[in-house]
């Protein structure tokens, strides 16, 4: 399906298809990060639908104007819109679990609701996923106001997977486990600006790189990670949680693999977290045998 364009958006509604793919978004307390997270998606240009799940205080974020109004353009353009209302709170990871059971896509976008995606963000992760195979692939969300910040110290374990994504073991004490600074400030941005400079990276090209886990967008193979347990391991785990993301994509990892994607597409709005109780890293908290791929 190619979205609707201006000229069609009075048109009659289409029947209602299935989509390949759905763009997750869960939500609290932030109608403006939202709409404009929902912008980024009404510039994309793949085939896909978008549920979003609100567990705000108050009015539901898709109730902002703003808001409200990039829904209209995303269903004018074709694509299915659904929003729920997801209470009470019951932690991160049981929010993430909602919304993959909202979904019967063949491939789950989850998108974090302060990132904003760059034209054709959607349409690289597609093809990426496709041509490596692996469980997963990510854009690591960028700071942009660290553009003048560089460093060199942080960006040292940049390694691009060569001959195709492998299953790799991940944990805490792996040697891969120090791949998280690469996704610092905007270290991803200069790593890409390093290798275009050194023609490894030519306009329109994407490669793929070894992560220690990928924040804020994230496709999946839906099959992979229902296959390695989903968030179900929500009910292990306190309300006051952080770090269920990494759980779920070691999980994926281990059986299937994953991979990051350079240059990324994804902006980090950098607004104040919203997730203000930390108490518990999922990571942590969890057992060995918890971590490992699925039963």
């Amino acid at each position: 399906m190619t979205p609707r364009g201006p000229a069609e958006w009075a048109a009659s509604a289409r029947e209602a298809a299935a989509v390949p793919l759905e763009v997750l978004v869960p939500t609290r307390n932030r109608p403006a990060e939202l709409a404009t997270a929902l912008g980024g998606l009404a510039a994309q240009d793949a085939d896909f639908g978008v549920v979003v799940s609100d567990q705000s205080d108050g009015a539901p974020g898709w109730s902002h104007p703003a808001a409200e109004a990039m829904v209209r353009v995303l269903r004018a353009q074709g694509r299915p819109v659904r929003c729920y209302r997801h209470l009470p709170l019951q932690g991160l990871a049981e929010h993430r679990q909602f919304l993959l059971e909202s979904s019967s896509a063949d491939r789950v976008l989850f998108l974090d609701d302060d990132v904003w995606l760059a034209p054709a963000a959607v349409t690289t992760l597609v093809a990426a996923l496709d041509a490596l195979g692996c469980g997963f692939v990510g854009m690591a969300v960028q700071g942009l106001s660290y553009l003048g910040d560089r460093r060199p110290d942080e960006v040292g374990d940049f390694s691009v997977w060569e001959r195709g994504v492998e299953p790799e073991r991940m944990d805490r004490i792996a040697p891969g486990f120090g791949r998280w600074r690469l996704h610092n400030a905007a270290n991803l941005a200069h790593v890409a600006e390093r290798l275009r400079r050194e023609g490894r990276l030519a306009p329109g090209e994407w490669l793929p790189y070894r992560v220690a886990w990928v924040g804020g967008c994230v496709l999946y193979r839906r099959g992979a990670l229902q296959e390695c347990g989903g968030f179900g391991f929500w009910r292990e785990l306190p309300p006051g949680h952080a770090g269920e993301d990494v759980v779920a994509q070691w999980r994926v990892m281990e059986r299937f693999g994953g991979a990051g994607i350079v240059p990324s597409h994804a902006v980090h709005l950098e607004s104040p977290t919203t997730v203000t109780d930390r108490s518990v890293e999922a990571s942590e908290a969890l057992s060995d045998s918890g971590l490992q791929a699925g039963p």
